[in-house]
């Protein structure tokens, strides 16, 4: 099934009604609070953020933290009505573009050990697990697999 057309636009303050819904919606005891995006969205230049969105309401978003060779994304998430249709490889791709631009050597995630779709999505994108924080999400002492992504070109030229 595919993806109806989604409008990628940086994100704005006018959007935290709808992160914070889809948050709560999402993760449940992780989501972040208005608060959290308020500050978040501050947090510019360094972040960027970007919603997906699909006649007229927020069905996805994505954010990363540029901050040196090392890249994190700090959000991403889809919808439960737009998952499974392509949203969170279109975001992953903006995320790791952004990390690209930004002349980042890697990008990291970090995901809930139980989230196996987002592990399968990670993986077929190239990112390996690279360690695990046992009980780091709370409640619940659910482990944080954390994933790296090498962004630089490690071809070698060959010259005849």
């Amino acid at each position: 099934m595919t993806l109806p057309k989604v409008n990628l636009r940086e994100m704005t303050w006018l959007d935290i009604p709808a992160l914070t819904a889809l948050e709560a919606e999402l993760f449940a005891d992780d989501a972040w609070s208005e608060q959290t995006w308020w500050t978040e969205l501050a947090g510019r230049p360094r972040r960027s953020y970007v919603v997906g969105e699909q006649g007229g309401a927020v069905v996805g978003y994505a954010g990363v933290d540029r901050g040196g060779e090392v890249a994190d994304v700090m959000t991403v998430a889809v919808a439960a009505g737009a998952q499974g249709r392509g949203l969170g490889r279109v975001l992953m791709h903006w995320l790791i573009a952004e990390a690209r631009r930004a002349g980042a050597e890697h990008l990291m995630l970090e995901v809930r050990a139980d989230n196996i779709a987002a592990q399968r999505l990670y993986s077929t994108m190239g990112f390996a697990v690279l360690t695990v924080r046992r009980k780091y999400y709370q409640p619940g002492d659910v482990d944080a697999h954390i994933m790296r992504l090498p962004l630089l070109d490690t071809t070698e030229e060959v010259t005849p």
